[in-house]
Formats: structure tokens, C-alpha cells, sequence
């Protein structure tokens, strides 16, 4: 009988402690992360005249702290914070506001109470802010950059839910060390290889060739791929004591072209040149002796493709071992801009920056 009274007593005493644990897991949610929005303007902080206005609005109108307001559910999810980095159109998006943009970056993630990052900005240049992004930050932890493709006014937003899957993939153990990424209408692309599409659509942004990285959905990032090229810290550029960047220019190819664009960018103290050309980046006859000229006076030009897929092919469409010219891999024309630039804050070999181009 004490036995039975005893063995009683103990699951009681294992129920009541069963409960109390049960209560306690209940009692303490999951620890949400400190992601800091940096807003810097665009469509997604844009205002029109009607609910209707979706094209000829006004951007950069809403502040950081009203597109925050606009989406509660984001408290939910983050303990977020918010600076107003700029206020301007991305089509304004330049190499000034890019390295004070990546300082503030690199500044906010070596803090070890900041999680991730979410950059708010335009989406006509979003494809370069984030690829410069890409090679110059210094963590691994997420930097999503976002922006939409109706001003926040409009009927059927898009701000407000890319805004809110942003923050959930930069506030995302997934996301970690995935590289810069570009999160907008419930796709998850990366910085190198996404571009827009399209001029008025929400779903501009895409990666044409390699395909996206995956899906928002149900409150959760989820990843099919990664990108195998280097990025972030990885990389071997460093902008913290940079001022300025090197000149680099980009001469578009066409029917009938002629050297005037590559002559007057050369004159003007380009040290570097993009030829955007004609399928597999092939030089017209008018203008390979202005880009040969210009590579004898040591600037450094990089044969790329106005098509905007595919491979460039080296000593394909021109001898770029005669020539000492570079090729741009993958990169469309205003990507391999970027990564010139940034190559010649390290070196003006070609065969140097030919290696960065493989490798990034």
C-alpha cells in the first residue's frame, strides 16, 4: 500500500513538473533578430496622385520610419530599426552614395546585435547596388536589398509585402552567408545574376539564365540553390579607405556604329571601358582600332554583351590576347562596370582582372 502511494506521489510530482516545463517553453517565444532597414528612396517610398497612379509618380517621398509604420507585421517577425540613408530615385544611385552606402553596411554588421540588413532602393539601378554590395561587404550575415514596383499610394501595393519577406529572409538563418540578395514579389535572387526585366511589371527581377534562388512563402525563405561564385567576405576588395572610384565608362554597340562614344569617353580620362556589343561582344570594324587605341594608352577594356545572357567567350569574337583586352564572363554590361571598377583599385593587369571576372 505505501508503495502504491509513493509511486502515485512521484507521477504527480512528474505530471506537475511536465506541466510547469510545458508552461515555461510556452511562456518564452523564440528570440526574434535585430534587422536595420537602410532606406535610401525609389518606387517603394514613392507617392502618386490617385490610388490608381502607377506609372508618373513622384519617389523618395515616404520616409523610412511611415514605410515601417505601413507594415506592422514586421514587429512580428524582427526587432527592426530604421535610417534614412538618401532620399532619391535610383536612377540618381551613384559611386558617392555606393561607398557610403557599403561603409554604413560594413559599420552595422560588425555589431554583434545586428543580424541582418534590409536596403530599401529603386528598382531601375537595385541589380548594381546590389552586386556592388556584393563584392565589398564584410559578413556573412544577410543584406537583402528591396523595392517595389508600385509607389506605396497605389492600388495593390507590392512595397509593403516585399518589404515584410525582406526582412524575413534578412532576419533568416538561411540567408546566412548566401551573399547579397534581391527579395521581391516572393523570389529570392542573387545579386550577381538577377536583373529587371521589365519596365512596369511587378515581377521584373529575375535571373534569366541560372534561375532564382528560391521562394518566400508561409513566413520562411526557403533555398534550392546558391551561387558558387565568390562574394562578400570572400572577396578581396576593400572599400573602407576608398574616397572615389576609377572612371569606367560603358560604349554601347549598334548598327552603323561608329568610335565617337569610346574616342570622347577616353578624352574625358576613362581609365576603364565597357564594350557592350553585338552578340558574343563582337567588335565592328569602325570601332576596333578607337578600343585598341584606348588599350595602348592603358585603359582597360572588357568585352561584354548588350544580349544579356550568356557566356562572353574569350578569343572568340575578337583576339583578346592580341588585343589585351578582358572578357566579361556572365556579366552584363553595368555589372562588369562595376567589377572593373573595383579591379582597378587593386591592379591595372589584365590578367589579373580577367581572374577576378572568373572568379566573381
Amino acid at each position: 500500500m505505501t508503495y502504491l502511494k509513493s509511486a502515485r506521489t512521484l507521477f504527480a510530482l512528474f505530471l506537475c513538473l511536465f506541466a510547469l516545463a510545458a508552461q515555461a517553453q510556452t511562456a518564452a517565444p523564440a528570440k526574434l533578430p535585430n534587422v536595420v532597414i537602410l532606406a535610401t528612396g525609389g518606387t517603394i517610398a514613392g507617392t502618386g496622385a490617385t490610388s490608381t497612379t502607377t506609372v508618373g509618380y513622384t519617389a523618395a517621398t515616404v520616409g523610412v520610419d511611415a514605410l515601417i509604420k505601413a507594415v506592422p507585421e514586421l514587429q512580428k517577425v524582427a526587432h527592426v530599426s530604421g535610417e534614412q540613408v538618401f532620399q532619391i530615385a535610383s536612377e540618381n544611385m551613384g559611386n558617392e552614395q555606393w561607398l557610403i552606402l557599403a561603409k554604413r553596411v560594413n559599420a552595422l554588421l560588425a555589431q554583434p546585435n545586428v543580424d541582418g540588413i534590409v536596403i530599401t532602393h529603386g528598382t531601375d539601378t537595385i541589380e548594381e547596388t546590389a552586386y556592388f554590395l556584393d563584392l565589398v561587404v564584410k559578413s556573412r550575415k544577410p543584406v537583402v536589398v528591396v523595392g517595389a514596383m508600385r509607389p506605396s499610394t497605389a492600388i495593390s501595393a507590392d512595397g509593403p509585402i516585399n518589404l515584410y519577406n525582406a526582412v524575413l529572409t534578412a532576419g533568416s538563418q538561411e540567408a546566412v552567408g548566401k551573399g547579397v540578395l534581391v527579395v521581391m514579389n516572393d523570389q529570392i535572387n542573387a545579386a550577381r545574376e538577377v536583373t529587371k526585366t521589365n519596365t512596369v511589371t511587378t515581377d521584373t527581377f529575375k535571373s534569366p539564365e541560372l534561375g532564382m534562388l528560391g521562394y518566400v512563402v508561409g513566413n520562411q525563405p526557403h533555398f534550392y540553390r546558391a551561387s558558387t561564385r565568390k562574394h562578400t567576405v570572400d572577396t578581396e576588395f576593400d572599400v573602407s579607405n576608398l574616397t572615389s572610384l576609377p572612371a569606367v565608362e560603358i560604349a554601347y554597340s549598334y548598327a552603323n556604329v561608329g568610335p565617337t562614344a569610346v574616342n570622347a569617353f577616353v578624352a574625358a580620362g576613362a581609365r576603364g571601358l565597357v564594350h557592350a556589343g553585338v552578340g558574343d561582344g563582337s567588335l565592328p570594324n569602325k570601332v576596333r582600332p578607337a578600343l585598341s587605341a584606348a588599350r595602348e594608352k592603358g585603359v582597360v577594356v572588357v568585352r561584354s554583351s548588350r544580349v544579356g545572357q550568356g557566356i562572353v567567350a574569350r578569343n572568340g569574337e575578337a583576339n583578346d590576347d592580341q588585343l589585351d583586352f578582358v572578357v566579361s564572363d556572365t556579366l552584363n554590361p553595368q555589372k562588369a562596370r562595376i567589377l572593373l571598377m573595383l579591379a582597378l583599385t587593386k591592379t591595372n593587369s589584365t590578367r589579373e582582372i580577367q581572374r577576378m571576372f572568373y572568379t566573381y
